[in-house]
């Protein structure tokens, strides 16, 4: 009987370090097909910055690539809370092809409340095989960024 809970017991530990081992932003990336013909998007993991819950996606069509960032509430708002206040956010998107050209960035000001709101206007015509990077950021004062990022690869 000794032997056997040991057995178990080690059996626990290593599938449990197996479990550690995997990266935590590897699994929490996510790929789904659009109702648009031949479009697939790729978004990156979800982060928290400026009290929000944000992340950067890809939207992959014939060689293009459109990159966006999501603004959401980190959580529901409170039951019989008040409504969520309108912030006004800093925020940065940029994109490039990993080892060659920007596909440009932008950055400025975005109202939010309670509703997600996308930033976009990054992205172009992309080499098939290439990897393209691409970062989000979200600041409010007393918050500073901290980029959620994706980086995905252009099938042939």
């Amino acid at each position: 009987m000794r032997m056997n809970r040991l057995t178990l017991t080690a059996a626990g530990i290593v599938g449990a370090a197996a479990l550690l081992a995997v990266p935590a932003e590897a699994s929490a990336a996510q790929t789904t097909t659009t109702g648009i013909i031949g479009t697939t998007t790729t978004c990156g993991a979800s982060g928290l910055q400026a009290g929000l819950s944000t992340r950067v996606c890809a939207d992959i069509s014939s060689g293009s690539v459109q990159l966006y960032g999501e603004i959401s509430l980190a959580g529901p708002p409170s039951p019989g809370g008040p409504w969520p206040q309108t912030v006004e956010v800093l925020t940065g998107l940029s994109g490039q092809v990993v080892g060659g050209a920007s596909l440009g960035s932008v950055s400025g000001y975005t109202r939010f409340t309670a509703s997600t709101v996308q930033v976009r206007g990054v992205g172009g015509t992309v080499p098939c095989g290439s990897i393209v990077h691409g970062s989000f950021s979200a600041s409010a004062y007393p918050w500073g960024p901290v980029p959620v990022t994706v980086d995905v690869v252009v099938p042939c």
